[in-house]
């Protein structure tokens, strides 16, 4: 199947950024052009018919976060890292900032600001990206960090990954479970949603505790997003939404990007391999909860396991096809390709 046939990707999420910091940072941003191991590259992207996405800045734990094994098994519950200073975090963040920045020299990718700017590297074929935040560890309490990183082209952020910041609690790698873990946004938080909405910077709800999101859905006056989750009825894992939030953010006119990791996706939570039928059965689901409108997909590139029947970003037409003989027209397949990411991008910012 010719990618260039097929409606272009943008994809909710990746941690293309995270790989190539541990590579070296912008001095590794050459290996992305020419093709490296990793999901997500420039000859990949355009085997696949990958348009652009969210290119996430995330701060690592310092012992690592090497959750496979132990989330391959029938049941588990693994303990959150402690929360990350915020001196630390933001040398980290910086590191690949400047890391998406080269990546804009080297002519590898334009750093989208609005979403006309999106549409129009789209259909110029360079990869449109969305400079975002997964956890808000860098980010001082008087919120200067904010406005610093908003005039270098931050669009998104999500106040946590799962774990805690000052600014509210994130959900643990737990299954089964749902997103009930532990407590919401702080005063700190609450300052934060309300000066996202100020700067029409976007709000990522993947990794915050329900309580978290039933904070921000009451303090936030923009749509609610999830970049990168799954549904909860189909795999009760901590991570994904039950059809209570989804009924909120169908609601609020926002929308979620299907996660590719297979322990959200697969209905025993396992991180083992998985064929398409699962996603194809959370993109049912979701589509019945939220409409033809507020649905994506946010992949995990580079940041999870995710089904060899795809394997990187060259494979996504294998996708596509899926939809395909699923039933779903060619609308709803540019829809959720990219359409509804541009519409929810654009309610939000504004412009």
């Amino acid at each position: 199947m010719d990618p260039k046939t097929l409606p272009a990707v943008f994809d909710g999420h990746n941690d293309v950024l995270l790989r190539l910091y541990r590579a070296g940072g912008p001095a590794a941003a050459e290996t992305f052009l020419t093709g490296d191991a990793g999901h997500i590259d420039l000859p990949k992207a355009r085997a696949g018919g990958l348009g652009g996405g969210f290119f996430a800045v995330y701060v690592p734990s310092e012992g690592g976060e090497d959750n496979e094994e132990a989330m391959a098994q029938d049941s588990y519950d693994l303990p959150l890292p402690p929360p990350e200073p915020q001196d630390h975090a933001l040398t980290v963040a910086m590191a690949q900032v400047a890391t998406l920045e080269r990546l804009e020299e080297l002519g590898a990718l334009k750093i989208c600001r609005s979403a006309a700017e999106i549409h129009i590297s789209m259909v110029e074929h360079k990869l449109a990206a969305i400079l975002h935040m997964e956890g808000a560890e860098a980010i001082d309490p008087e919120l200067i960090t904010l406005d610093v990183l908003h005039g270098a082209g931050l669009r998104s952020l999500g106040p946590v990954w799962s774990r805690p910041t000052i600014f509210g609690e994130g959900v643990p790698f737990r299954f089964p479970s749902d997103g009930d873990t532990g407590g919401g946004l702080t005063d700190l938080g609450v300052a934060l949603v309300r000066r996202c909405n100020a700067l029409r910077i976007m709000l990522d709800l993947s990794h915050m505790t329900m309580a978290g999101f039933w904070d921000v859905a009451k303090h936030s006056d923009a749509p609610l997003v999830a970049t990168h989750s799954n549904a909860h009825a189909i795999c009760p894992h901590a991570r994904n939404l039950t059809d209570a939030q989804l009924e909120a953010i169908a609601a609020s006119d926002g929308m979620v990007g299907l996660n590719f990791a297979t322990a959200f996706l697969r209905p025993d939570g396992r991180m083992i391999d998985t064929g398409l039928d699962d996603m194809l059965r959370h993109l049912d689901h979701l589509l019945g909860k939220l409409g033809e409108t507020r649905v994506g997909l946010g992949s995990d590139f580079d940041g999870a396991m995710i089904p060899s029947a795809i394997g990187s970003a060259a494979g996504l037409p294998a996708l596509r096809a899926a939809m395909t003989a699923h039933g779903y027209g060619p609308q709803l397949i540019e829809r959720i390709c990219h359409g509804n990411w541009l519409r929810v991008l654009e309610k939000t910012w504004g412009h």
